[in-house]
């Protein structure tokens, strides 16, 4: 009896650690792309943005679903990210204009907000779909609100970091994702649901 007690303790134990592997194994596929919930606000430096580019936040925006990016295409994205880096200056808000938040296209100097538009902009006129190109906010492991460029792939998010030359995949970076611009409307802003599970991929990394 003692015998056949330790066997099924240990079959329990063996079936256990395979059923954590398992999970494990599938958490990361699972979180390959965002979960995106309900509308919610959109940051004030967008909301005025959009007032001065009405053009680029209308409603009418397709979404042709998750781009399958080839490689010349992410060819294409590294160089531009790491090229909008090195050419635009970190400045903030504050030393430029004067004031806390003020969202525009960099001239030679911008804050992270600023090169993403600048990133956005220059992905689009190579093909990019704006639905698959989508401003997001984050906080960064010190609590620091910080803006990185989401770019959609079948492959999963991406992300466009001014702090980052290499474009990684969102559970890569060391940030929780709080809201992004949604697919199907420009000028609206969507809640992440799973913004806390890049953390959980990140861990030992």
């Amino acid at each position: 009896m003692a015998r056949m007690i330790g066997a099924k303790a240990i079959f329990v134990a063996l079936t256990a650690l395979f059923v954590s592997s398992s999970a494990a194994l599938t958490a990361p596929a699972a979180a390959l792309s965002m979960r995106t919930g309900a509308v919610t606000s959109q940051p004030i430096g967008h909301y005025e943005f959009c007032q001065s580019n009405r053009s680029e936040c209308a409603a009418g925006q397709r979404d042709p679903g998750a781009a399958k990016v080839t490689a010349f295409g992410w060819k294409t994205i590294r160089e531009i990210n790491a090229a909008v880096n090195r050419d635009i200056a970190p400045m903030t808000d504050k030393e430029l204009f004067g004031t806390d938040e003020h969202w525009t296209y960099p001239d030679g100097a911008g804050d992270c907000e600023d090169f993403v538009l600048l990133k956005r902009r220059k992905l689009i006129e190579q093909g990019f779909a704006p639905a698959d190109l989508l401003i997001t906010v984050v906080r960064k492991p010190d609590g620091e609100g910080h803006a990185v460029l989401t770019l959609r792939t079948t492959q999963g998010d991406f992300i466009l970091d001014n702090l980052e030359n290499d474009v990684r995949h969102w559970t890569e970076t060391p940030y929780r994702y709080l809201k992004r611009q949604a697919s199907f409307h420009p000028g609206r802003w969507v809640s992440i649901e799973n913004g806390d599970a890049v953390m959980v991929s990140s861990v030992g990394k």
